[in-house]
């Protein structure tokens, strides 16, 4: 039975030589490629075919990868189980009756299945996380800034970035290796400014130097793991059971394990939410049915075509989060809502900050439930978001975190978390491949 891993199954060959040369790579179907429609997982974009590549996509031809397809997706990254997609959902490969976790679901099916050596996906509340811890895979969501965004189609700029899906911790890594890097076209990857906007001595970015596959060492002894004792409360006790052996597993390798409080990561989902969908109603605005999307057709005036292209294009979830974005947006309530929800991320920051002046890496469960059963989430979108809750804090304060398997619990895969500080990538690839030995 076909695991509708792909919207779009198309063969991109890279150049001869490089250190990927022979890998096959899924990308997710957010992320431009020249020549090869890009879908976002939505109607709107049925027949959009971007004119240009990514610059991830560029780094993968020139490492020499092959790309294998576009992957499927929850509609423009919005859903946690790749149910939300257009081109219709995604089945785990461990076991199809359940989700593989979202948006980008299909970017780990197709690594699990075996359908491509690795996968992009893009996080902007845990969606490389997440479908990396219910599909028993790894899966790793860079720093903020450390991976060029050009080429991927926005859902929330502050918050998301492009990461790797692999089988193992290396191989992830050395994907990361080849996608991370200063970008003249995205800002956000600057590094070269001096002075007080510099992130190190020299100015220069901090992939520059940097070799994420040789830190897959799995040395951590003298290393100090902050366990988030918040994030436990809630989470499924088998989730909780292999957390805690995989927890063992790294002391008896050397670790030592302390408990750290991040009190604010109790609002850290209705912070989120508010950021992402604002974020949201802003960057859809485009899809229009003029400039992008289908069209609306002629009839009635503007404002007419304009609704009737995003009401045809956009799916339920897609306009639950435009409206509610909108709502938080609008006048009288951007200080209540929007204003607030700021306030809470730079508490989440600064909570952050604290616990790693007592630890050197964090630890949560991805995931605080197993695989949810296909169609089980969908009649309630705030069950749904509340699954976020181990994920969505990484986001806000711009942190690398990884999920690295933990065994299974009745037979579903259970993934660890390991947040690392600013740049912090070596330690939680360090930490993550002595879990995975």
């Amino acid at each position: 039975m076909s695991l509708n891993a792909f919207i779009t199954e198309e063969t991109i060959a890279g150049d001869a030589d490089g250190p990927l040369a022979g890998t096959t790579v899924a990308v997710k179907d957010n992320i431009s490629t020249e020549g090869v429609r890009t879908t976002c997982g939505s109607a709107m974009l049925e027949s959009y075919v971007p004119p240009y590549d990514a610059t991830v996509v560029e780094r993968l031809k020139d490492a020499g990868a092959t790309i294998v397809g576009k992957a499927n997706m929850d509609e423009f990254g919005m859903g946690g189980t790749t149910e939300t997609s257009a081109y219709g959902p995604t089945k785990n490969p461990v076991d199809e009756g359940h989700v593989p976790g979202g948006s980008s679901g299909g970017s780990a099916a197709a690594v699990a299945a075996g359908e491509a050596d690795l996968a992009l996906g893009s996080d902007t509340g845990g969606s490389v996380r997440n479908p990396a811890a219910f599909c028993g895979v790894v899966g790793l969501k860079p720093t903020y800034g450390l991976v060029s965004r050009y080429g991927l189609v926005a859902y929330a700029n502050s918050l998301e970035q492009i990461g790797p899906i692999a089988r193992s911790v290396e191989d992830a890594a050395a994907l990361l290796d080849v996608i991370s890097g200063p970008d003249p076209r995205d800002s956000t990857t600057r590094f070269d400014v001096g002075g007080e906007d510099a992130e190190s001595e020299t100015g220069a970015h901090p992939a520059t130097d940097s070799n994420y596959a040789a830190a897959a060492d799995g040395d951590v002894d003298g290393t100090t793991v902050g366990v988030v004792t918040d994030l436990l409360d809630g989470a499924d006790e088998r989730v909780v059971e292999r957390f805690e052996a995989a927890l063992d597993d790294l002391r008896a390798q050397g670790a030592e394990t302390v408990e750290v409080s991040l009190e604010s990561v109790e609002h850290a989902v209705q912070a989120y939410y508010v950021i992402a969908m604002s974020e949201a109603s802003s960057n859809l605005a485009r899809f229009d049915g003029v400039r992008y999307g289908e069209s609306g057709g002629f009839e009635g005036n503007w404002n007419d075509a304009f609704a009737r292209a995003r009401e045809e294009g956009f799916g339920e979830e897609v306009k639950r989060r435009v409206l509610l974005g909108t709502f938080a947006l609008s006048a009288g309530y951007h200080d209540k809502y929007y204003k607030k929800a700021q306030d809470a991320r730079a508490w989440v920051k600064r909570d952050f900050d604290d616990a790693f002046e007592e630890a050197d890496v964090l630890a949560t469960p991805t995931m605080p439930v197993l695989p949810p059963a296909l169609g089980d989430s969908l009649d309630d979108p705030l069950q749904l978001y509340l699954m976020d809750a181990n994920t969505v804090p990484v986001n806000l304060a711009n942190l690398p975190a990884i999920s690295v398997p933990a065994g299974e619990a009745d037979g579903l895969p259970v993934g660890l978390q390991l947040i690392g500080p600013k740049f912090g990538e070596e330690a939680i690839v360090r930490a993550a491949s002595a879990v995975e030995a």
